[in-house]
């Protein structure tokens, strides 16, 4: 079974290569995208198993990104792990929620910490998985 296929998306990329060199060694694959039009394109085209997205990037924002993401039919059960340095949209569950953002962590992330997280939403989704096959 191949590692799971994460798509970060992260306008900073010294920021993007330091999540992405962290999860390769942590045992995922990943892709990467500068700004949400990218990261959707990228989407639709790899399937990732998992998304980590900062909320601020540019183009189309984390929100639009993650908003567009749940409309398309095969990207829509996508878990979304998202990342942001505002504390205003911290505070914004209904925005978050709308958006289908399964969890927000607050910058500065320790990468570690991101790998843990992106485990237990994966792990969550496999077993709602299970669940609704039974």
């Amino acid at each position: 079974m191949a590692a799971p296929l994460i798509l970060i998306v992260e306008d900073d990329l010294s920021t993007r290569v330091l999540y992405r060199d962290y999860l390769c060694l942590a045992g995922f694959r990943t892709a990467d995208a500068h700004n949400g039009f990218q990261a959707l394109e990228k989407a639709r085209e790899l399937r990732p198993d998992a998304v980590l997205t900062d909320l601020a990037v540019p183009g189309m924002d984390g929100f639009a990104f993650c908003r567009a993401l749940k409309d398309i039919p095969s990207t829509r059960g996508i878990p979304i792990l998202a990342m942001t340095g505002h504390p205003e949209y911290l505070a914004d569950l209904e925005r978050i929620r709308h958006a289908g953002i399964s969890h927000v962590l607050s910058k500065p992330c320790d990468p570690e910490a991101v790998a843990r997280e992106l485990r237990l939403l994966l792990d969550s989704q496999h077993a709602e998985v299970r669940q609704s096959a039974s």
